[in-house]
């Protein structure tokens, strides 16, 4: 694995890792506009990066079937969103909506705020890891400023979900260290999962689309099922729209440059 693949799968965590270094910055709670702002622009982000990066290359390397080359994608995006769904009914956690639950216990919601972050950043592990797995292999038409721009956008994508990790466990009493400890280790799942998936490039390349596109599904799974409920409801839904838009804009002119 050369340098450009290590740094690659490193630069999402960075921005999580920023993200929650917010907590020394910020004051102890992130106000309710900014929450959404800060989702729907991750939101906005994520629907871009599962297009542009993701399902757009899925389709182009599936050209030779024909008319059947929408198969791979489609079938790749369905189990993505199965596979999520899966996981969001086996592992308890804590939706991002979370500040309008109601009292809880401390440890309970603790656990439950980082195993929901932690839940969203497995599909994005996994989709650095496709890409760069792909560029690895040399047969997908993924290019090294295409991967680069996935890598980026899921960092800034990423910011925002650390500081929403360890701002709320700072409202409650945590110490900065341990907040920030918290969001850091939040996002350590994605280069993890991005370093396996590389290391079994020779058996992923076969079915790339496939896998593109289920990354892509997972993706959308969570965009879906929590960011837009969370930027959208209640008040300061508009800021969380305009915030999606511009996520969606500065991913889309990442890849399309960079790509």
């Amino acid at each position: 694995m050369n340098i450009e693949t290590v740094l690659g799968i490193l630069i999402p965590f960075a921005g999580t890792s920023l993200g929650a270094a917010m907590v020394f910055i910020l004051k102890k709670n992130i106000s309710g506009q900014m929450q959404k702002i800060l989702t729907g622009f991750a939101a906005g982000v994520m629907v871009a990066a599962s297009f542009w990066s993701l399902l757009l290359p899925a389709l182009e390397s599936s050209e030779a079937m024909g008319k059947l080359s929408f198969l791979p994608a489609a079938v790749g995006f369905l189990i993505g969103v199965g596979f999520l769904l899966l996981l969001d009914i086996v592992i308890p956690h804590m939706h991002l909506d979370h500040q309008s639950e109601g009292p809880r216990s401390g440890i309970k919601r603790t656990t439950k705020l980082i195993l929901a972050v932690t839940l969203h950043n497995i599909p994005e592990g996994m989709a650095v890891g496709v890409v760069y797995a792909g560029l690895v292999s040399g047969n997908t038409g993924i290019t090294s400023a295409g991967a680069l721009a996935l890598a980026l956008g899921i960092a800034i994508q990423n910011f925002p979900e650390g500081a929403i990790v360890s701002m709320p466990l700072r409202a409650e009493g945590m110490s900065k260290k341990t907040t920030f400890l918290y969001g850091v280790l939040s996002g350590i799942v994605e280069p993890i999962a991005a370093f396996i998936t590389i290391l079994a490039f020779r058996t992923v390349v076969p079915v790339m689309p496939y896998l593109l596109a289920f990354a892509a599904g997972a993706m959308m799974y969570v965009v879906v099922e929590e960011l837009i409920p969370e930027m959208s409801e209640g008040k300061h839904s508009n800021a969380g729209t305009i915030a999606f838009a511009l996520g969606f804009v500065l991913m889309m002119v990442l890849d399309v440059t960079l790509g």
